[in-house]
């Protein structure tokens, strides 16, 4: 009988060590990175003054110069349509007579002119002139007196401004 002596086993204690990534693990990884990146970019985006010129030519609503006059004397209150592609309208209130304003309308509007007359009365009228073409004319009379102006734009195929 030999009479080797061993040395006791020592026994570590469970020690919980790092372990590699797995395939889900790294998946996920990936996609929170592409995430970060992904929210920096639109960061830029929304942040970004853009005041460079990016050589994109600017987009523009084709339009039209549309002139609205009103003659006679006193004030009325006036509205025209002018450059809003939303269609609002431009109000003047006590606009002093005669009075005449040249504007671009987008060829999706029709341009309209509408005068309401104080309560003084009188007598005004409206003209409407595209691309100095006369188009229409009305007349407003009395006490608060109406009268409106409008005409049709020409196709989007036409560009102007």
């Amino acid at each position: 009988m030999s009479t080797e002596t061993r040395e006791p086993e020592t026994v570590e204690p469970d020690v919980e060590r790092p372990r590699k990534p797995t395939g889900d693990r790294t998946a996920i990884l990936i996609a929170g990175a592409a995430l970060v990146a992904c929210a920096g970019l639109v960061l830029y985006g929304v942040l970004d003054p853009g005041g460079e010129d990016d050589g994109k030519p600017e987009r523009r609503t084709p339009t039209a110069a549309v002139t609205y006059e009103v003659t006679g004397t006193g004030t009325a209150d006036i509205t025209y349509q002018a450059r809003s592609e939303t269609g609002q309208a431009t109000v003047v209130k006590a606009a002093a007579l005669p009075w005449r304003k040249t504007v671009d309308v987008p060829l999706v509007q029709d341009p309209t002119v509408s005068i309401i007359l104080t309560e003084q009365g009188g007598q005004a009228r409206c003209t409407l002139a595209i691309r100095g073409r006369h188009v229409q004319s009305a007349t407003a009379t009395g006490t608060f007196g109406r009268a409106t102006c409008s005409g049709s734009l020409p196709g989007p195929d036409v560009t102007e401004g």
